[in-house]
């Protein structure tokens, strides 16, 4: 029996070692922190989001520039897949309105317990507080232990070693510096998924941690329908997330803040009889603007446009004066990482026989909305089961 190696605990890497076991192979999982799937618990908290439930090429294409690399993985491992690996694991699911994926007790960890029991049933060794320092002359893997220096040797290896965020949990994207010194190409790291910071004046402050509902936020060309939070640092929330990509280009925000109606449509509202009311008091009744979107309206444009064309305009397309993203550790995930140029069509380093990369650690950017996981899911897969077919025979190119 070949013996394996997984360095990392997350989704990726417990899949990725799940095939190699049903495969027949003996795995070590080594993981720097006390105990595995920190991360997945973390996101598991207010209702893990699993995937998204709709025609298997809107979710790949929802991947947008990175939606062909990823294609046949998630042809091979999709929504319809993860929901059945829930089940298999005995958790029930369900789908929202949003057609997002949940389990129905709403959390991470009993579907954690689950999937750890089955594979320590199947035989997977795990090792924790082992930190990965790169290779040794042999090509051995070396780690930092309690107990001093490790080193593994393995007839293959799996790396599933995160993105750059959310370093407390795992994720701190050390590992570039060991994968350089092995002269692997990896691109820069980059936040996703994160709030941009604006500057608020005081009258703002009153506003922070209310919500902006059911608008339309759009930069470049992205646009996203949800709700975020006005806080102090920013604005935070799934409504703009997803634009990351653009946002991290610089792209001009805008929300629309009347999703529903069209301009002309906006325009005949606003022209009704304002009488003696402030012009304020006559959006706040005849739109139903709750304060805190008044203050935004207030905050980018003061006095407020009294043409009736020039305020529908301004509520179609309201500017947020933002100055950046906020930093990368406060992050839902990462753009950049090991470069797929550098990897064969099996996840398998060019210049390193035997070595695959799976999960956030590759250079693929996905939105929130359970995009996330099942990626991290699919791409373990997928290296694990090549990892498999490595020890048996040729691997293509």
């Amino acid at each position: 029996m070949s013996q394996t190696l997984v360095i990392g605990g997350g989704p990726a890497g417990l899949m990725a070692a799940e095939m190699l076991l049903d495969a027949g192979h003996g795995v070590i999982l080594a993981d720097a922190k006390p105990s595995l799937g920190r991360k997945m618990l973390m996101a598991g908290k207010s209702g893990l989001n699993l995937t998204k439930v709709e025609p298997l090429e809107t979710f790949i294409e929802a991947y947008r520039d990175d939606a062909a690399r990823l294609r046949p993985m998630l042809r091979d491992f999709g929504p319809g897949q993860v929901r059945q690996w829930a089940q298999d694991l005995a958790q029930d699911t369900f789908v929202g309105s949003s057609g997002r994926l949940y389990p129905t007790a709403m959390k991470a960890s009993p579907l954690l317990r689950a999937w750890l029991a089955r594979l320590i049933a199947k035989g997977l060794d795990i090792r924790t507080r082992c930190r990965w320092t790169g290779w040794d002359h042999n090509g051995a893997a070396c780690f930092e232990t309690p107990k001093g220096p490790l080193a593994l040797t393995a007839d293959a290896t799996v790396l599933a070693l995160g993105g750059a965020s959310w370093a407390r949990l795992g994720s701190d994207g050390k590992w570039a510096d060991q994968m350089a010194q092995g002269n692997v190409a990896v691109t820069p790291f980059a936040a996703s998924n994160v709030g941009v910071v604006v500057s608020w004046s005081d009258h703002m402050r009153r506003f922070f941690g209310s919500p902006i509902k059911n608008a339309c936020f759009s930069a470049g060309d992205q646009t996203q329908r949800g709700e975020v939070i006005l806080s102090a640092r920013g604005i935070e929330g799934g409504g703009i997330y997803p634009l990351s990509p653009s946002l991290r280009d610089g792209a001009a925000l805008h929300i629309d803040l009347m999703p529903d109606l069209s301009h002309d449509a906006l325009i005949t509202r606003l022209k009704k009889t304002r009488g003696k009311q402030s012009l304020s008091n006559h959006l706040r009744k005849a739109l139903r603007l709750p304060a805190q979107v008044m203050a935004l309206l207030n905050e980018v444009q003061r006095p407020l446009p009294s043409d009736s064309a020039k305020l529908a305009q301004l509520l179609k397309a309201v500017p947020v004066p933002y100055t950046g993203l906020r930093p990368m550790d406060e992050a839902i995930s990462t753009a950049g990482g090991v470069a797929f140029s550098g990897l064969t069509s099996d996840l398998m380093i060019k210049n390193r026989p035997g070595v695959f990369c799976a999960g956030e650690m590759l250079e693929w950017d996905a939105p929130t909305g359970g995009y996330l996981i099942t990626a991290c899911l699919s791409t373990g897969r997928w290296a694990g089961l090549h990892a498999a077919d490595y020890l048996d025979g040729p691997i293509s190119s």
